[in-house]
């Protein structure tokens, strides 16, 4: 156990002056930190076999809420422990639960490796708000989506924010990064649906979506939708039936939904 006095301790760095950006290590992601906060998300972490690098822990949480983490962390992680008040000058925020976790970032899986056993996975294309990520991944890891895959242009899954929205979802549902066009599944035998609004779209509870073997629902972001050449290469373009006029659900929401009907 580390008492920590100042908002200076270079030893607690890592868990509250670096960026996310800093701590994902672009060039070297192997190499890189992210944050895992509150004792659930951190116990899911740590059961799925992410490694620990250093606990910051309000300090009535060692004996509390906490307990059962510090004692499964190894003899070389730091346990840094402080006020309530301390810790959240420090990290510029009150930690939820009273805990925080930095853990290793292992290689990204290729592609191929995440699809092999798959039939129903999710595509999230340039989504960029962390809470609409983490809902993405509660809902796949709830709903029985094989796996997520993302283009560049998205949200980290590992941002402290997105991990906390899901529950530590992120670290039970396969995924990794997409680098070509979402067309390019086609070549790993999966047919793609995409989810959005247009004149010769299908409705979603149609049956020849439930039918197919293999298939990536593609979602895209928040405000313009999926670009037009994700649209044009879809082998299905799929709208969900609203009422009252309502022509669109927040991208998270429309997720579950797709989720659930076309699960199998």
């Amino acid at each position: 156990m580390i008492e920590i006095t100042s908002l200076d301790d270079a030893r607690v760095r890592v868990v509250g002056r670096l960026t996310e950006a800093q701590l994902r290590m672009e060039l070297e992601p192997e190499k890189g930190l992210f944050i895992a906060e509150s004792p659930k998300v951190i116990r899911v972490a740590l059961d799925a076999g992410w490694d620990p690098t250093a606990l910051l822990c309000e300090r009535k949480h060692i004996e509390g809420d906490a307990r059962d983490i510090v004692e499964r962390l190894g003899p070389d992680v730091p346990v840094y422990t402080g006020s309530r008040e301390l810790l959240a000058q420090l990290t510029g925020y009150t930690l939820t639960r009273g805990v925080l976790c930095a853990m290793r970032r292992k290689r990204m899986p290729r592609m191929e490796d995440v699809l092999r056993d798959a039939r129903r996975v999710v595509v999230i294309e340039a989504v960029t708000d962390t809470t609409n990520i983490g809902a993405i991944f509660r809902s796949a890891a709830a709903l029985g989506i094989d796996a997520v895959l993302l283009t560049r242009d998205s949200c980290d899954p590992l941002n402290r924010r997105a991990v906390r929205v899901s529950m530590g979802s992120v670290f039970l549902v396969p995924w990794t990064w997409i680098d070509g066009p979402v067309s390019s599944l086609k070549t790993t035998g999966f047919k793609t649906a995409a989810m959005t609004l247009t004149d010769d779209s299908i409705a979603l509870d149609d049956p020849q979506l439930a039918q197919e073997p293999r298939l990536a629902i593609v979602m895209g972001t928040e405000g313009d939708g999926l670009p037009q050449q994700t649209i044009r290469e879809a082998d299905y373009v799929v709208r969900i039936p609203m009422a009252h006029g309502v022509d669109s659900l927040n991208v998270a929401a429309a997720a579950a939904v797709a989720f659930w009907q076309l699960r199998v």
